[in-house]
């Protein structure tokens, strides 16, 4: 009987533990810190402060990325071929906007859409532990405000990125 008493009073601890927490083993999520703001892909949906979701179909994007074949041809670049992250790359007293990333499109969040080839707005180059693509893609978007294809559709790609995004990045 006691054993009951004792389960049934830390069975809802730990739920709310895990709810508000919102992971029961906190994981490394995706973190950049570009220009003082800290954005980070949030562990679960309903944390999000913007949501990106991502389409295979060209004429919906409001974004497009293209995926880099080097780090050289890139714009924003990840890569941690070190074992651990460095310490406080992404601290910061400011709390981090945390990025949702949507299987569904949303009316105000932009729609990314990742290829190798093609006309783009930003390109990314990933060679990551802890970051995919899609991961890069979605932060480099919400870095930038969501940057819509239509605002810079008549400047030269090589106008449009003379000054490669400098970010911190590591893994919470």
């Amino acid at each position: 009987m006691l054993r009951m008493k004792v389960l049934a009073s830390v069975v809802p601890l730990a739920v709310a533990a895990v709810f508000a927490r919102a992971e029961f083993l906190p994981g490394p999520r995706p973190c950049i810190e570009v220009g003082g703001a800290t954005m980070q892909i949030a562990s679960v949906p309903w944390q999000a402060q913007l949501r990106v979701s991502f389409t295979d179909d060209p004429r919906l994007a409001t974004v497009r990325v293209r995926v880099a074949d080097s780090a050289e041809a890139a714009d924003f670049t990840v890569i941690d071929d070190i074992d651990d992250a460095e310490a406080g790359a992404c601290e910061s007293n400011a709390v981090p906007q945390l990025i949702g990333i949507s299987s569904a499109p949303t009316a105000t969040g932009p729609v990314i859409y990742l290829s190798h080839d093609g006309p783009f707005d930003y390109r990314v180059y990933v060679q990551s532990k802890t970051f995919s693509v899609r991961d890069a893609a979605a932060l480099i978007v919400s870095a930038r405000g969501g940057h819509r294809r239509l605002e810079a559709a008549s400047l030269e790609p090589h106008a449009r990125f003379v000054d490669q995004t400098m970010a911190e990045l590591t893994s919470r």
